[in-house]
Formats: C-alpha cells, structure tokens, sequence
C-alpha cells in the first residue's frame, strides 16, 4: 500500500506541475523581488538590497513544491547595477538550482523617466535523485538512474520607471536547453524553454500626503506549450510602514497579500494563497514569505 500511494503521490505532483505552474518558481510578491525575473532591476535606483522569498506549496500535498530565491543587487558608480541571484525549487525527487549574474544599465529618457538595460548570465543546475523510490522488483531499474547536470543559459530584460510608474519585460533564460538525450546511457526527459515575463504597476497617491497609497499592478508569464498565467493584485500602502491587498491569478488561484516595513532597513511580507480548481480541493493553502534588507 506504501509502495502505491508513493507512486500515485510522485505521478499527482508531476502532472500538477505540468498542467497548474510554469516552469520556473512563480512568487506572488514578485512586485518586491523583480531582479530574479528581470536583471534590469539590479541596483535599481542606485540602491543596495538583499531580498529571500520562501514558497511552500500545497502543504495538504506530502512533498509539494517547495521555492526559495535569494538575490543581492548594489549600484556601482552612477548608472551601473551589479548583482547575484539564485532560485532553487523542489517537487518530489526533482530539484534545480537557477545561478545567475546580474549587469544593469542606466539611461535617462527625461527628467522623470529612466531606461534600464539588463542581462543576466549564469546557469541551471538540474538535479533527480531517485535513491528513495521503492520498485516492485527487488533488483534496481536501470531506467531509475539519477541526473545530475549544470545547463549554462543568459538572459536580458528592459525596464522603463519612473517616480509613480513601471513597465518591465524581461526573458531570464533564453536558451532553449533540452535535457531529453542520452546520458551514460539514461534518459533524461526534462526541458528548459524560454519563458516571458511582462509586467507593470502604478502608484496612485489617494490623499495629499501620500499617508495612503493604492498600487495595482500585474505579471504576465508565458513559456511555449503551456497557457500563459497572468497574476492581477493591489496593495493599500498606510503611512509607508504597512500594506496589504489581494492577488487574482487567471490559472485559478486567488490569494491576501500582506507586508511590514520594520525599520528603515528591513521590510517583511506575508502571502496565503488557495487554488479555486475543484480537484485541488485536499492540496489545501500555499504559504509565501518574504524579507528584504536595505543598506
């Protein structure tokens, strides 16, 4: 009995992730941790920042998807940003790791309005470890083999912002890397396909002193072979030390959005989110949290 809900839990987890996610982590508080998507946003304003975001997903599901990114970005100089990144997700036996370097530029449009370029290079570290799996046969099946590989991949993004406004489109893996092929004479099957990302949001100042601040914004992600996601969500900024708001994701997820900025440095956010799809019904919530250091 063991052995089948094993196998029944692995195959769930597979094809739910096929069919309700993207390929790469998707964050609901993407707003705040843009460069892990979009290089153009490292140093961004010439600041210096530490971000970590921590995904648990399903947690009615044993093993469930489980995310985490961490990222540092600093201005150099006057329009230069340099940065680290990395996202690392797990389902299953399944895990990779996302490493990359981040570059950004700096150019003025106008008074208000600034330009940024960036690229992004670094790689994937794909890993399966099927030591744990119980088979039927009491000899081990070849074709359970692990993987372990390093994919190296680059990417660019663009974004245009001002004091009240921003628009982002970015591409963080371009490289289009099959894993389908022999190796050792193992089949490895899965495969990284180039997603896009584009995004915006405005701050809407609802009172003279900007005490309350309402900033809609969206994320659009689309990777080839699966329907493109778009996440809808608003937060009400109070006194510029609180917000909180809601997310509505078009693959049937909805979610209450919640962060604290403690002091001058630190800011902490919270994310609950459910799917509304019928069959995720016992996958029960999914849990987010954030944090960020400013220097």
């Amino acid at each position: 009995m063991k052995i089948i809900k094993n196998i029944i839990s692995g195959a769930l987890l597979l094809f739910s992730s096929l069919l309700f996610a993207q390929q790469e982590s998707a964050f609901t508080l993407y707003r705040y941790h843009m460069n892990v998507i979009n290089p153009a946003y490292t140093g961004v304003d010439n600041e210096t920042m530490v971000m970590s975001s921590f995904r648990r997903q399903w947690t009615g599901v044993k093993e469930a998807p489980e995310s985490q990114a961490v990222s540092f970005g600093t201005g150099v100089g006057k329009n230069l940003g340099l940065g680290l990144s990395m996202v690392s997700s797990k389902t299953f036996i399944e895990k990779q790791t996302t490493l990359g370097l981040d570059l950004s530029y700096k150019l003025k449009v106008n008074e208000g309005l600034d330009l940024y370029l960036g690229i992004k290079a670094g790689g994937n570290i794909y890993d399966v470890n099927t030591t744990g799996l119980q088979t039927y046969s009491l000899q081990v099946d070849p074709a359970l083999g692990s993987i372990n590989q390093f994919n190296p991949n680059v990417g660019m993004g663009l974004l245009l912002k001002n004091e009240n406004y921003f628009l982002s489109l970015s591409v963080p893996r371009m490289l289009n890397t099959e894993h389908a092929k022999n190796k050792n004479g193992y089949a490895s099957v899965a495969t990284d396909r180039p997603h896009i990302y584009l995004s915006g949001g405005y701050d809407l100042d609802l009172n003279p002193d900007a005490s309350l601040v309402l900033k809609p914004s969206f994320l659009l992600r689309y990777v080839k072979g699966i329907p493109a996601s778009v996440d809808f969500g608003t937060m009400l900024q109070i006194q510029n030390n609180f917000e909180f708001g809601a997310m509505y994701r078009t693959d049937q997820a909805v979610a209450g959005m919640v962060d604290f900025t403690i002091s001058k440095r630190m800011m902490f956010g919270y994310v609950y989110e459910v799917s509304t799809r019928s069959v995720m019904a016992t996958a029960r919530n999914t849990n987010e949290f954030f944090i960020r250091f400013k220097f």
